[in-house]
């Protein structure tokens, strides 16, 4: 065995001695004795090794993340919102034209030869209290008049739920 070349005889005999025991490496006992001679010139730091950078995220880097998540969620939240108003929007229109509908229903129904005029009344549909207004006008001929009846959420409101216009024919005649 070469005693100037530990690490040649650890090679050979696989780092145990003959006794089966482990023996630790020459070199880093030399590192050893080095560490321990610089630790009385420059403290008892000198011996650690220098820190590497640290994984994992950093405090600003998770604050930004919540910030785009919590972005985003609103953002859905605000689209889930639009959605649901969207729908019961269109319900209301439905119900609405419905509503427009039976009144042009009940003037078939009753045969009856529909005056000129604007007329105003009650058509609720469901949890709605819609107001109609109905308007007869004349044509060309004598024999048939425009129906035209118009739906609103109040008698106050402007907004035009639905319209439903046809035109009645005088069966009398």
């Amino acid at each position: 065995m070469n005693v100037h070349a530990p690490e040649q005889a650890d090679a050979k005999t696989g780092g145990v001695s003959t006794d089966g025991k482990k023996k630790a490496p020459r070199v880093a006992h030399a590192a050893r004795a080095a560490c321990h001679a610089s630790r009385v010139l420059q403290g008892p730091l000198a011996c650690h090794p220098p820190r590497t950078a640290a994984t994992g995220f950093t405090l600003i880097e998770v604050l930004i993340a919540l910030a785009i998540v919590a972005v985003a969620l609103g953002a859905v939240t605000r689209a889930i919102g639009a959605l649901a108003a969207d729908t019961d929007s269109a319900r209301g229109h439905l119900l609405a034209l419905w509503s427009a509908d039976n009144a042009l229903s009940a003037i078939r129904i009753a045969a009856a030869w529909p005056p000129p005029g604007r007329t105003t009344f009650a058509c609720p549909q469901g949890r709605y209290a819609f107001v109609c207004r109905q308007t007869v006008t004349t044509l060309g001929s004598p024999l048939v008049r425009q129906v035209t009846v118009s739906v609103y959420a109040s008698a106050a409101s402007a907004n035009v739920l639905a319209e439903v216009v046809t035109v009645v024919q005088n069966e009398a005649r």
